[in-house]
């Protein structure tokens, strides 16, 4: 899918593409693709001149194909979108760049929270973007907000989750649903961080290459800090988790000894009984149970009480508890 924008009075409108005429016919300066066919490529690059990579080039994440200028002059940058899903786990896609004709190119796998942000924002914002570089600096602003708004959300889902682990009864069942929804914050917690590591190296390559004016170089400044925020957040959060996780297998190990200990109870009560049981079925020279007739209820009244009496100390003792 190919979406086409172009600069009125400072806003992003989307001009729609359903043919290589309606493309001819448009000074774009953001044309953005998601998943092109191929078709949509040999469009670009007959009209623009622009050679789209390929997915696989895409996914290259090498340092020396992360930013780079072709031959022709246009200059090329991969960086790395955080994607949250409601029936998977988050996951990253990295978007391929192109700067060329003061034109940006945009190509992706899926269709980001991000990109749509911006299109929206841009619509309602008039005078916010002035060129192609102004979309890019937005994109990484509002990626950086979007990861604070992801970054909220863990906090809010560990919250719930420490109200499940401090709760007056914890189940097995309740440390298994805890272990699992913690293990899916710390994944998204990291996938955010790297996030923000691959936006930080974006922006400083900008600032770095002359690339922004005064405006916007003051705008990249403001972003690497928004970043440098993020990252106590994140640290915090890996304590947190650290924290709940501990807590969990914690109360996992007591419940384990919860049941060791009756165990061990039950085999220490039932030990006399058993030595009791072992002596009176000894071979002797007269059996107790034809000599005495109430040799067996006396063995088993000796049993009985010898069974009761660790078990009434125990409890006495609050070892039952």
């Amino acid at each position: 899918m190919i979406n086409v924008f172009v600069l009125q009075n400072g806003r992003l409108n989307q001009v729609p593409i359903d043919s290589r005429e309606d493309l001819e016919n448009v000074a774009p300066v953001w044309v953005d693709l998601t998943d092109p066919t191929d078709d949509e490529r040999a469009w670009v690059k007959a009209i623009y001149g622009v050679i789209l990579p390929g997915e696989d080039e895409v996914k290259d994440i090498e340092a020396s194909a992360r930013y780079y200028e072709a031959e022709n002059g246009d200059l090329h940058l991969r960086t790395d979108f955080l994607l949250e899903e409601d029936d998977g786990p988050s996951r990253i896609v990295t978007v391929a760049f192109i700067l060329a004709r003061k034109m940006l190119f945009s190509v992706h796998t899926d269709d980001l929270p991000v990109f749509r942000l911006v299109r929206m924002r841009a619509r309602s914002r008039p005078g916010s973007i002035a060129d192609y570089m102004d979309v890019l600096l937005d994109l990484y602003a509002t990626d950086a907000e979007y990861s604070a708004d992801a970054l909220e959300g863990i906090y809010q889902n560990l919250e719930e989750v420490s109200g499940r682990v401090l709760q007056e009864e914890f189940t097995d069942q309740d440390a298994a649903a805890a272990l699992n929804a913690i293990a899916h914050e710390e994944d998204l917690n990291g996938r955010i961080r790297r996030n923000m590591m691959d936006t930080r190296r974006a922006v400083s390559f900008l600032m770095r290459g002359r690339l922004l004016n005064a405006e916007q170089f003051e705008e990249a400044r403001q972003i690497l800090r928004d970043i440098e925020s993020l990252d106590g957040h994140t640290s915090f959060l890996f304590d947190k988790i650290n924290f709940l996780m501990d807590a969990t297998v914690g109360f996992i190990n007591i419940n384990q000894n919860k049941i060791i200990k009756i165990f061990s109870v039950a085999s220490v009560a039932f030990l006399p009984p058993t030595l009791i049981a072992s002596i009176y079925g000894m071979n002797f020279k007269i059996f107790p149970e034809l000599d005495w007739t109430l040799g067996y209820p006396f063995a088993l009244a000796v049993m009985a009480g010898t069974a009761i009496a660790p078990l009434w100390y125990f409890r006495r003792r609050g070892w039952l508890k």
